[in-house]
């Protein structure tokens, strides 16, 4: 039977299984930079439009007609600044970090590919351009994933083992994504707080589900201060840890971006995120890429999909 995007409303249900993440970690953390400026709608790109999406002016289309330049300015500061900024904190603290890299974007900036590759972060795909998978046809989007893997070998060396649409997938896109191949997990999917396989097109699939929760995003909705997004990436780290500790590790993706959480006063909110979590010493800071490889080897693929 063909692959076909099924709902589950049970997943794991009331036991889920232990990680067993590395050193006997209680939570497992991945942070990820959505590195997506270059990459996005715009006039020079022939989309007839200039996307404003996640910056400071999120909502309000002020030029309605030709290019919008301010909102090209705040998608060059992600690019120009905030990458800078918001790796230099991890870096001054070793910790890893995951790219969810726009290929078009990362050509953009090969300064920051080359330190992208330097630094050993893992890219998982992001998507050819930052557009909404959902609205190409298959064709497309089965050139969109192709050109995607070119790009990001060419500029950091390897293909990306993990895909992630924007916003959402189409109907097609798990299956494309498999149709491709080379790929070990995609995270198009926001349901769960832990891995687990599916079964497409007869083979196993891994999913590591992403958040759109503990995200920088909140940034351009209500949140106005890095304190109190500390606060509220802090609570769940908090309670994510205490139920591992009570015998249900888990695992947290704190999602950043470079044009919004880049900027200083939001910078200061994921400074003191990192120094609060670095005080624990039973969580596992990852890369995404590594959660998968150990969840593979540790719950391999059974022959079943978890809604099956």
């Amino acid at each position: 039977m063909p692959y076909e995007v099924r709902r589950d409303f049970i997943g794991y249900g009331a036991n889920p299984p232990d990680p067993q993440w590395p050193g006997g970690a209680k939570l497992a953390v991945n942070f990820v930079i959505n590195y997506e400026e270059g990459s996005e709608p715009s006039i020079a790109l022939g989309d007839g439009y200039t996307e404003n999406g996640l910056t400071e002016s999120y909502g309000v289309r002020q030029v309605t007609k030709g290019r919008d330049l301010a909102a090209e300015g705040m998608f060059e500061y992600g690019s120009r600044v905030g990458f800078w900024r918001l790796t230099r904190l991890f870096q001054e603290r070793g910790l890893p970090l995951t790219i969810f890299g726009c290929a078009l974007a990362l050509e953009q900036n090969p300064e920051a590919a080359a330190a992208i590759r330097a630094a050993g972060y893992d890219v998982c795909s992001h998507g050819w351009r930052w557009v909404k998978h959902f609205e190409l046809s298959e064709a497309e989007e089965r050139e969109h994933i192709a050109r995607a893997v070119a790009s990001i070998e060419r500029t950091t060396g390897e293909k990306p083992a993990g895909w992630y649409c924007r916003y959402g997938p189409s109907e097609n896109t798990r299956r494309l994504v498999i149709e491709h191949g080379g790929f070990l997990y995609d995270s198009d999917y926001y349901g769960e707080e832990l891995p687990f396989w599916l079964t497409v097109e007869g083979q196993g699939h891994l999913v590591v589900p992403y958040s759109l929760t503990n995200n920088d995003g909140k940034y351009a909705g209500w949140m106005g201060t890095g304190d109190q997004w500390f606060s509220y990436i802090r609570d769940a780290f908090d309670m994510l840890l205490a139920e591992g500790r009570a015998g249900r590790p888990k695992m947290m993706s704190v999602g950043l971006h470079q044009r919004l959480i880049g900027h200083p006063a939001r910078a200061m909110g994921l400074q003191r995120v990192l120094d609060h979590m670095m005080q624990q010493k039973d969580i596992w800071i990852a890369r995404r890429l590594d959660i998968a490889r150990h969840w593979a080897a540790t719950h391999p693929y059974s022959g079943r999909g978890l809604n099956e």
